[in-house]
């Protein structure tokens, strides 16, 4: 092998969709939604059209996943999250966490994470809910849903 040979970098491993999906348990069709929603998301396209995923897509992708479906952000709010996090401070940003004063993790939450529809009100920020807070609005929100039901109105 050559000295030339030897120093090139590695190709970059690339991911096809349906790898991504099974690495991020995620479908691929919520993969697909969420390049429309968040323009930082964008996988390389193979001549054919097939979408290749790079590492620091899937780590995005992960990110996005737990801001969605662990913290509660709206699509709108993890968007500016996002946004806000790789403008500020690089790729490595895009995970998700603002160092605290105290050294621990802390995320920035606006009202629209907790489900509050009208994006454009100025409300003071809200903090993130404790465990057992959150758990009671799902009980809540799953008895509502259940009268919703029984009254035919869903």
């Amino acid at each position: 092998m050559s000295a030339a040979a030897s120093n090139a970098p590695a190709p970059e491993r690339l991911y096809r969709i349906g790898d991504v999906s099974r690495l991020t348990d995620t479908k691929p069709f919520v993969l697909r939604f969420w390049e429309t929603e968040f323009p930082m998301l964008q996988p390389v396209k193979a001549p054919k059209g097939h979408r290749l995923y790079r590492q620091e897509d899937i780590d995005l992708i992960r990110t996005i996943k737990r801001l969605l479906y662990e913290e509660g952000f709206t699509i709108a709010g993890a968007r500016r999250h996002l946004a806000e996090a790789l403008g500020g401070g690089g790729r490595e940003a895009s995970l998700g966490h603002t160092m605290s004063e105290g050294g621990g993790m802390a995320h920035q939450k606006d009202h629209t994470s907790l489900g509050y529809s009208d994006a454009r009100s100025e409300a003071a920020p809200i903090t993130p809910l404790t465990g057992d807070a959150r758990s009671a609005l799902v009980a809540v929100r799953q008895e509502l849903r259940a009268i919703l039901t029984l009254l035919g109105t869903r």
